[in-house]
């Protein structure tokens, strides 16, 4: 079986509450194996039948919105994608960890709207492009910045992860 991690979006906050244990088991009950939760904020890893992951996520999805109601999207990423999308962050190791994040998106990534979005841009954060994810660097803070506003011009579906957070899903991983 090969070990995933799944980034669920929009997972407590804005009032979708859902408790971690409750998630284990609905996964669980849907033949997901080892399955276990990084914080409380819909960060699962779970073993599976080695398949695409795209059909992983959308069965995720799927079973969040069946048994809690919740419209949800999961990223999900194989041991080496996750560790991929760690180094390929370009800021990493430039500012704090919980300042930098990656942004895992449901769909590829236009790289000539992320370009021309970017040319337009006026904040203070730095972003680059990945594939299924875009790097962003906050700067100074997330709880201030206005870059998420300013995103949705391009109807991105994403949940973001900081550095900190990423590393320490990476070393849970390697655990099992």
């Amino acid at each position: 079986m090969q070990r995933y991690v799944a980034l669920l979006g929009s997972i407590n906050v804005g009032g979708n509450r859902l408790k971690m244990a409750e998630l284990r088991e609905a996964l669980e009950r849907e033949d997901f194996a080892d399955v276990e939760t990084v914080v409380a904020s819909g960060n699962v890893l779970f073993s599976h039948d080695e398949r695409p992951t795209d059909g992983l996520a959308e069965k995720i999805a799927y079973v969040v919105k069946d048994r809690f109601g919740i419209d949800t999207f999961a990223a999900v990423r194989s041991r080496d994608e996750l560790a991929a999308a760690i180094a390929h962050n370009p800021f990493t190791g430039e500012n704090e960890d919980k300042f930098v994040h990656t942004v895992f998106l449901q769909q590829p990534l236009d790289p000539v709207a992320f370009a021309e979005f970017v040319a337009g841009y006026e904040g203070p954060e730095r972003v680059a492009p990945g594939t299924l994810e875009y790097f962003v660097d906050f700067h100074e803070g997330v709880a201030d910045s206005k870059l998420g506003q300013a995103m949705r011009k391009l109807r991105l579906r994403g949940t973001a992860r900081n550095v900190r957070s990423l590393q320490r899903i990476l070393d849970k991983m390697g655990s099992i």
